[in-house]
């Protein structure tokens, strides 16, 4: 006898956005809900596990913009760097050639 066609709630279509939108591995997610497979639950809830994480980057991505251009230097940076190729770079070595080293001479004057 075929099993019971599923019929997803509501409640469970917004529990498996939220479950993937956190990075909830499709087999965790399956479980929590109570499908066995992975397979059904991608049968299913198709539309949810493909939108719930890039709408949770979306939004956090939104909120560190908005910190950054109020003020917050540390989610600035951290944007800059991610987003404009910013980089911190090592020790500055410039290309003009370096200095003669200092000599000290010992004749105290004495010719």
């Amino acid at each position: 006898m075929p099993r019971p066609r599923l019929l997803p709630t509501d409640e469970q279509r917004r529990l498996v956005k939220t479950l993937a939108a956190v990075g909830t591995r499709q087999t965790d997610i399956a479980r929590i809900i109570g499908i066995r497979s992975p397979k059904t639950l991608r049968k299913y809830f198709r539309v949810e596990l493909d939108r719930g994480s890039p709408e949770a980057n979306s939004n956090v991505a939104q909120t560190l913009y908005k910190k950054a251009i109020g003020g917050d230097t540390t989610a600035a940076i951290f944007w800059l760097k991610c987003r404009a190729g910013w980089r911190e770079r090592g020790n500055f070595e410039s290309s003009a050639a370096p200095a003669p080293p200092f000599l000290v001479s010992l004749d105290r004057g004495q010719s």
